[in-house]
């Protein structure tokens, strides 16, 4: 015990080390029982999945390139166990991107070999100490989550991170692809606030014309400019006291951004046409599908703006990262969507969501939503939803991409077969992916409407300018 009565990282503690190397195992085992810890050891990671999931350890060590698998893989998993271990990577192929991941799904540290006792020590050491703080580490914030639906390992950090930024001050910034839940999320963050009694007000900065943003945001005096009849409130003051949300922040012209920065420096701004400045201190919530580190670095976005927004971050998983809750999802909005119709509830077919699951969902959440609205009403009237329910759309990818997956069975055997000379980034890909699923599914909704707008915005949940927005985006006519 120390001199301060803290008894910190020199408490026994229950350790374990997944790797396949029994010479590392045994020469960083012995070191730490040296120390006075137990340790026990796994060489593949269904034996440490076995063991982490039949007994609680402190800390866990685990290697990322194991015979049965990939470790970072299964980070999740462990660190989604009540009373999760803190989790220790050790590779001999660290590269930056493995490093990010780690961080992100909640490891402690990201040590590469050849270590060093140094490097062992230290970082075991801080482990122990910081659990030693969090004491027991069951008390937990109960959240209001009733609307989200789901229970992965993904789900379950993202939501213990809002628990633990919801009750403070700080401006939010929360990241994920079109269609993960951005403002239902930031909604959560706001019902479980401190100012969850006062106003929740939301922007959608993609919808906002360029002639209005100014006025729309901090207001305008009578006769600021043409048509100004009569003086307005702007949005930011409209939610003082209370939760701004900013949707698509990126899409932010930089002259108002400018203008922004000066609201969540000093919590005063000038309403357009006024020579006064007033005040509106309101907590803000700002989301976006897009890089801000990219536009900033081609000039589209303040990096001083990104700097205010980076305060707290919580990044949403695409549903193609989160399969194990497409079930509850399905079967939750089946419930919904049979409810407003006034009809019974729908089985399931045992192929059903194993064909969901195989699926890439580009449009994420909102459009699993769409395809079951869809497969209800194909089947409005059947007791069992089968896969032909689903849209052609989904039901075509699937069968494509089991086509090429056979095709390149064939021929993976093949001496002399040809690899691409160039591969686009990961980010490149994917918005090219979300582009294509956009815009396909925005002629379909036109086709499906005869284009009647009115009806478009109903079924797509699209505000009328968000939707003429993307249909000018994809040189869609609509008339």
């Amino acid at each position: 015990m120390t001199q301060h009565g803290k008894t910190s990282w020199k408490i026994m503690a229950n350790i374990l080390i997944i790797d396949d190397d029994e010479m590392l195992c045994d020469m960083l085992g012995r070191h730490i029982e040296c120390s006075g810890h137990k340790v026990e050891y796994a060489c593949t990671l269904e034996d440490g999945l076995k063991a982490v999931a039949s007994k609680a350890f402190d800390v866990v060590f685990l290697d990322v390139l194991l015979p049965d698998g990939n470790g970072l893989n299964v980070l999740p998993t462990i660190r989604n166990k009540k009373r999760a271990p803190e989790v220790i990577i050790i590779t001999g192929e660290g590269e930056p991107d493995g490093a990010e991941l780690a961080i992100k799904t909640g490891a402690w540290d990201y040590i590469e070999k050849p270590m060093s006792i140094k490097d062992i020590t230290l970082s075991l050491s801080r482990a122990l100490l910081y659990r030693e703080g969090r004491g027991d580490g069951e008390t937990r914030v109960m959240l209001k989550r009733e609307r989200i639906v789901g229970k992965s390992p993904q789900l379950n950090a993202c939501l213990e991170r809002i628990g633990q930024i919801a009750g403070t001050h700080s401006n939010i910034l929360i990241l994920g692809e079109t269609g993960t839940g951005k403002e239902l999320f930031a909604e959560v963050i706001w019902e479980n606030s401190l100012r969850a009694e006062k106003q929740f007000v939301v922007v959608d900065c993609a919808a906002l014309p360029d002639t209005l943003v100014e006025s729309t945001l901090f207001g305008h005096t009578k006769g600021a400019f043409t048509g100004a009849d009569r003086s307005r409130t702007g949005l930011i003051k409209e939610a003082d006291g209370g939760t701004l949300f900013l949707d698509e922040i990126g899409e932010l012209p930089l002259l108002v951004q400018k203008t922004f920065l000066r609201v969540l420096q000093e919590h005063r701004f000038r309403p357009v046409g006024d020579d006064r400045e007033i005040e509106s201190d309101s907590r803000l919530i700002a989301a976006t599908n897009r890089s801000l580190e990219e536009m900033v670095r081609s000039g589209g976005f303040r990096q001083d703006l990104l700097f205010r927004l980076q305060s707290l971050t919580v990044e949403l998983s695409p549903l193609r990262s989160c399969l194990q809750d497409i079930k509850d999802l399905t079967i939750h909005y089946m419930v919904k969507i049979c409810e407003s119709y006034g009809i019974e509830t729908k089985g399931f077919s045992a192929d059903f969501f194993q064909t969901l699951g195989n699926y890439g969902w580009p449009g994420n959440i909102r459009e699993l939503i769409h395809s079951m609205e869809h497969v209800i009403a194909n089947a409005k009237f059947e007791p069992t939803l089968f896969p032909r329910h689903l849209p052609d759309k989904i039901r075509i990818q699937i069968a494509r991409t089991s086509v090429r997956k056979k095709g390149t069975d064939k021929t993976s055997g093949r001496e002399g077969v040809l690899t691409p000379k160039k591969i686009d980034t990961l980010q490149s890909v994917r918005e090219a992916a979300v582009s294509s699923a956009e815009k396909g599914y925005l002629n379909a909704l036109l086709s499906y409407t005869k284009k009647d707008i009115n009806e478009a915005c109903r079924i797509s949940n699209l505000s009328r300018s968000r939707l003429y927005h993307l249909l000018k985006k994809y040189q869609i006519n609509p008339s």
